[in-house]
């Protein structure tokens, strides 16, 4: 009970002093900035208590066993089995029968119209966020005796969080609690029956579920899209930027020879990085898809490279088409079969595939080599291969940014911003979307290509949802509404988290504080701010 109150005080700080100024700016901003303070905590937690997982004893009076039709069950587990529904009838009641849960609801569904009836929104904002962050640290004190506290456990539990909620469905806490009941005793059944596919159980859940109830269980239709600006990426780069742009490029190509291998090394890294995001962005912005899963596509590409090399010694430039094919085609096929999705049930299927290629990778070690990857894919000239990633990155970033500007990308982005005006001057949402997410996706894999060079290797982290928040982050800290921006935000965050690294050891602490401070100041992005700066 006391870990439940400290989390909820300091979740109504949090709320005070980070998300309160974010309300007016797009969710995905809110989501950065809650990620900022996700890598605050995480290093604040190793200062306090260090990198070993702590563990809780059951309390005295719960370590007995209770017979029920001769069977010795838990005290602790009947106890839990107790906890759940208790707090779920209390949760109801709050929602439904009290003037709070009654005000809640009403600036849900109009914050505007709550407004103007008086109603003190700040307040009740405050107490609604440390109302969840108490329950989710009453779930963590729960579950400590049955595990272990580490400092991997957050990424972890807020997938899972977000499952629970997309298979019950937005809005709905009983859907909630049916998803969770659901998911629980799939898992259960699954460790003795399917044991490798243990891993992707939860995924497969959802999928069949939005197959049948796009909105969830107890949803109740689809849900608003996620807000974002609008007119993103409507206008063309000025002449300016691109001339600098391959000015840039230029001067690149010719230092080559002369950089070290730590710069040639890193810069590499900045290309590859502006082109996962850069793919990203082509989704999100102009497509209005948002994916919380691109690293499906990433790691497609770096599997597709290593196995074309190891499997039928395909040369570097062959393994890279490779990539493209393998991750286009897997993501078109993709986009066909949900693209009658959008919002936050898109997002999570992308989460979903994205978990399913990571299962593959870990379990299918007779092709992927596991945990242990696939190595010895060092590029057998580094000046050579650091032209090659320079040419692709360019060619991709031209490409991305012809085809935003072309009227195939005016022709997205109507449909984005209003799909049944859109469909009454003839334009089909389906195909555009689809072209849309196809080239994402292949661009996405030609960076996880040029990765698996560059690093020389193949790991199942590559399609994970690490990866994946990585691309995110680059997006959402450069901005939305040019293909500048992300490239802004992607070489932004691969030198700050080198330089970090090798600053200190808590880079996490440094990173999310810095998050937090731009999203401060920039909330809608880097490159908008300085749009500003200059008008």
């Amino acid at each position: 009970m006391l870990s439940g109150l400290l989390t909820a005080l300091i979740g109504m700080g949090l709320e005070r002093v980070v998300i309160r100024h974010l309300y007016r700016s797009a969710e995905l901003f809110q989501l950065l900035a809650t990620f900022g303070v996700m890598l605050i905590i995480q290093d604040l937690t190793l200062l306090a208590w260090g990198p070993a997982d702590l563990t809780v004893s059951r309390p005295p009076w719960l370590r007995s066993f209770i017979d029920i039709a001769g069977i010795r069950f838990p005290a602790y587990d009947l106890a839990l089995i107790a906890v759940s529904p208790a707090v779920l009838g209390l949760l109801l009641f709050l929602l439904m029968r009290t003037r709070f849960g009654v005000l809640v609801r009403a600036c849900t569904e109009n914050r505007d119209i709550a407004a103007a009836l008086g109603v003190n929104q700040r307040t009740l904002s405050t107490v609604t966020f440390g109302l969840g962050a108490g329950l989710a640290g009453l779930g963590g004190a729960l579950m400590l005796p049955d595990g272990s506290a580490n400092l991997q456990i957050d990424l972890t539990v807020i997938v899972e969080a977000f499952v629970v909620v997309v298979i019950g469905g937005l809005g709905s806490v009983t859907g909630a609690f049916l998803a969770s009941i659901l998911i629980g005793e799939l898992q259960t059944f699954g460790i003795i029956l399917i044991p490798k596919a243990t891993l992707v159980m939860m995924f497969l859940l959802m999928a069949v579920v939005l197959a049948v109830r796009p909105s969830g269980l107890l949803g109740t239709g689809q849900p608003q899209a996620v807000r974002q600006q609008r007119s993103q990426a409507a206008h063309p780069l000025p002449a300016r930027v691109i001339h600098a742009g391959w000015t840039l490029i230029a001067a690149m190509a010719a230092a080559a020879p002369w950089l070290s291998p730590r710069w040639q090394s890193l810069a590499t890294e900045m290309m590859i990085a502006a082109n996962f995001a850069a793919s990203l962005f082509l989704a999100m912005g102009p497509g209005g898809m948002i994916s919380f899963g691109h690293a499906a596509w990433f790691g497609l590409g770096a599997y597709a490279a290593a196995l074309s090399v190891t499997m039928l010694s395909a040369p570097l430039p062959v393994a890279l088409v490779a990539s493209v094919g393998i991750a286009g085609l897997t993501a078109a096929g993709f986009a066909t079969a949900v693209i009658r999705l959008s919002g936050v049930y898109l997002a999570m299927l992308t989460l979903a595939f994205a978990q399913i290629v990571w299962a593959v990778a870990t379990q299918w070690t007779w092709l992927s080599g596991g945990d242990d990857g696939i190595l010895g894919l060092w590029p057998a000239n580094p000046t050579v291969f650091f032209l090659l990633a320079l040419g692709c990155t360019a060619a991709c970033l031209w490409l991305i940014n012809r085809t935003v500007n072309a009227p195939f990308g005016l022709a997205l982005i109507a449909v984005r911003d209003d799909e049944a005006r859109a469909r009454s001057i003839g334009l089909s949402p389906e195909p555009l979307r689809i072209a849309a997410f196809s080239l994402s996706g292949a661009t996405a894999g030609l960076a996880g290509g040029l990765f698996a060079f560059r690093t020389g290797s193949v790991f199942p982290s590559y399609a994970s949802v690490a990866q994946s928040v990585d691309g995110l982050l680059m997006v959402l800290l450069g901005g939305l509404r040019s293909v500048a921006d992300p490239i802004v935000g992607a070489i932004a965050y691969t030198g700050l988290h080198d330089l970090l690294l090798q600053m200190t050891s808590y880079w996490r602490l440094a990173l999310g504080l810095l998050i937090i401070v731009t999203v401060r100041l920039f909330p809608d992005g880097l490159m908008a701010g300085w749009r500003r700066s200059l008008s």
